[in-house]
């Protein structure tokens, strides 16, 4: 009978136990030298020392054993020894694992203990010298005697999961800062340009270029160089610097064509996105040039996300997630000279018949400098990280067709995602002009983005900062076929961010409208009640819209790029037909909200479609039973909750009114009973996932 591990293997056996009568080997055999994979296996109980089941007769009954199996029991002549007690956490086994703060990672960030990490032993033979707080491995010759393992000094920085909490929160605030100073870009774009025609040609300029860059290499440099990159930093001798070097060159010519193209192709791009736009003269001269001051920003996108991943590749997150903040402050700053020139919106009511050329020139060539700015600060950071850039041309050979053999699914992925943007788009400036015509302003496409940028700001904080600093650990599970490492990671990113994305949803359900009419009363009070109805329409949608975000993040690691592409087409031709069915159906005034709707309606079969193929891909197992139970537990806990606040915003708005003041209100007393109920609820539902934030916070704050 084979010993549990290689630890057993030589040891003596009393007379009378069966394992003594086992014959010798015979002469000239070698025995086997310890696997170094299995070695300290067992050294480690990640388990509690306590029997579960001896607990208060409701703990018993609400023991969840799926998620928190009993200890296993020891090995063959092995008694383990006494361990301190820990308190179950549902992001790992041990209770050490520290949640860190921004404060913290600026200040204390290296003085903070290493928690035991169960798979370092795993990871030997990828890392020059031994693994933190595991002794070196050799394997044994035929002669040698077993050696107990030497003392190796305490780490000083953090194990895996304590390594993604510092840079989820890393990322997590710079994402924070940079939207929340994006918000104050829109509010003082909407007071500059207003909601209405001309707010709407500046809209249709800005979404061509970002269209542009991800429908030619956006979408392959988000999601197939990613993993090129850190397999380089792996296996080249030069830990992938002249792979960084080629991609980076070779975006930045590609993108320096695509620009010249698209600078002169212009009133066809505009006509394309909005043939409403396109027939008025005046609008479309307006937006034509518009168009051609932010076109030129296609080529800073793709260098700033290349700098960004070649970061990101080597550890280094922060940096992509703040510099946006620079390109915000600029903005803001072009914009706000605009008004001090001009005037507000609500003063000029300013249109593309009454905007000055000066006035058009300031506002383009300000959008223009703030990409500018935010790519050239990615500079230093890279000089920190030890990266020197220089132009190389050997692409062949090296790599770069492979990636473009992936990046051709993903091309199609971003065209169907594109062409469904097209669609929405000339739908929504229709639906606005005819709705402004009479009367209605805040329904056209500039309303749509703007609740869309809103509705997006937890994804974008939460999801995307997890799964940013979670992916190239998915990227090297799934390269040395460990599809359970793949699978835990994809159930981490799910349960944590629906931690805030759930109750984010709700909250945008039933606080929509006193949140947009205090955002945008700049614009007026109709206009900011029409997005907050858009914000509402949203809503939901956000949960299965950042369900698709994680699940996608499996197949790229894969290095799958077909089956995204086929859902991201389910997604698009659903969001396209549902819209056309609400341009039609509905009056021009509220088509826009039904489209809002219908955009969350499209992520919800895209969702029940990747899902089914992601558990296939991993062998039928996506830890299902527990994302489940934590996603119907939140949802449990946030439907009083928005019920509580939604009655009570709409008593407020009744007795005070939709102004700035009665929105202040209903915002304030709505937002406190929804926190309120649903932190009850929540608490009383026992879910995981939200009992360790609350910890985290208690103990940040030392109670």
């Amino acid at each position: 009978m084979n010993a549990p591990y290689d630890g057993d293997r030589d040891r003596e056996t009393p007379a009378g136990d069966a394992r003594a009568q086992v014959p010798p080997p015979p002469p000239g055999h070698q025995p086997v030298p310890p696997d170094p994979y299995l070695q300290d296996t067992y050294a480690y109980d990640p388990y509690q020392q306590q029997d579960p089941t001896a607990q208060d007769p409701v703990g018993e009954a609400l023991y969840d054993r799926a998620a928190h199996p009993p200890p296993p029991p020891p090995p063959y002549g092995q008694q383990w020894p006494p361990q301190e007690q820990h308190y179950q956490m549902p992001y790992g086994d041990n209770a050490a694992t520290q949640y860190v703060g921004v404060d913290d990672l600026v200040t204390h960030s290296a003085e903070e203990p290493a928690p035991y990490d169960a798979y370092a032993h795993l990871y030997r033979d990828q890392q020059p010298a031994a693994a933190p707080g595991v002794a070196p491995m050799v394997p044994a010759g035929p002669d040698d005697e077993p050696q107990p393992a030497a003392p190796v000094p305490a780490p000083r920085s953090g194990g895996r999961g304590g390594s993604i909490l510092k840079s989820s929160a890393l990322m997590a605030a710079g994402t924070l800062v940079s939207r929340l100073t994006g918000f104050v870009r829109t509010l003082v774009i909407a007071a500059a340009i207003g909601v209405a025609t001309l707010g709407d040609s500046y809209a249709v300029a800005m979404v061509l270029p970002t269209m542009i860059y991800i429908l030619t290499v956006g979408g392959g440099l988000n999601s197939v160089f990613v993993p090129l990159l850190v397999r380089a930093m792996k296996d080249d001798e030069d830990g992938g610097t002249a792979f960084a070097n080629r991609l980076l060159t070779l975006v930045m010519v590609i993108l320096g064509g695509i620009v010249t193209l698209t600078v002169i192709a212009a009133p066809l791009l505009v006509r394309m996105m909005s043939t409403k736009i396109a027939d008025n003269p005046a609008t479309f001269d307006v937006a034509v040039t518009f168009a051609r001051y932010c076109l030129p920003t296609i080529f800073f996108m793709g260098v700033h996300v290349v700098m960004g991943q070649i970061l990101n590749a080597r550890g280094k997150f922060g940096a992509m997630m703040w510099t946006p903040v620079l390109n915000n402050i600029v903005v803001i700053f072009t914009f706000g000279m605009f008004i001090w020139v001009y005037g507000s919106y609500g003063t000029t009511k300013l249109d593309a018949t009454t905007i000055s050329p000066e006035g058009v020139q300031l506002l383009g060539i300000g959008t223009l400098l703030g990409l500018a700015v935010q790519s050239i600060a990615m500079l230093p950071y890279l000089r920190e990280a030890g990266f020197k850039f220089r132009l190389r041309f050997d692409w062949r050979g090296h790599g770069l067709g492979h990636a473009a053999k992936l990046a051709k699914w993903t091309f199609f992925f971003v065209l169907a995602n594109q062409a469904g943007l097209i669609v929405v788009t000339q739908l929504a400036t229709w639906a606005g002009s005819d709705a402004d015509k009479h009367g209605f302003q805040g329904t056209g496409i500039t309303a749509y983005n703007n609740a869309l940028l809103i509705w997006q700001m937890p994804q974008a904080i939460i999801t995307v900062s997890v799964m940013a600093a979670v992916l190239p650990r998915i990227s090297r599970a799934a390269h040395d076929g460990d599809a359970p490492a793949v699978r835990d990671d994809i159930s981490y990113g799910l349960r944590t961010s629906a931690v805030a994305i759930v109750p984010a949803a709700f909250a945008f359900l039933a606080l929509g409208v006193p949140m947009c009419s205090l955002l945008y009363a700049g614009t007026g009070t109709d206009s900011a009640r029409n997005i907050g109805f858009i914000l509402m329409a949203f809503g939901i949608g956000l949960i299965p819209f950042s369900v698709q975000y994680v699940v996608l993040r499996g197949f790229y690691a894969f290095e799958d790029t077909r089956t995204p592409f086929y859902n991201t087409v389910i997604v698009a031709a659903v969001n396209a037909a549902a819209s056309v069915v609400c341009f039609t159906v509905l009056p021009s005034r509220w088509a826009v909200v039904g489209m809002a709707f219908s955009y969350g309606l499209a992520y919800a079969v895209g969702v029940g479609v990747a899902v089914r193929r992601l558990r296939t891909r991993l062998g039928g197992d996506l830890d299902g039973k527990r994302i489940t139970r934590t996603y119907a537990r939140l949802t449990g806990a946030c439907f009083p909750a928005a019920l509580a606040a939604g009655v009570a915003v709409y008593g407020i708005t009744r007795a005070l009114g939709s102004g700035a003041s009665g929105s202040l209100v209903s915002l304030i007393v709505g937002g406190a009973l929804l926190i309120g109920v649903f932190y009850i609820a929540a608490k009383r539902m026992r879910i995981e996932e939200m009992t360790a934030m609350v910890g985290m916070v208690r103990g940040r704050l030392g109670r």
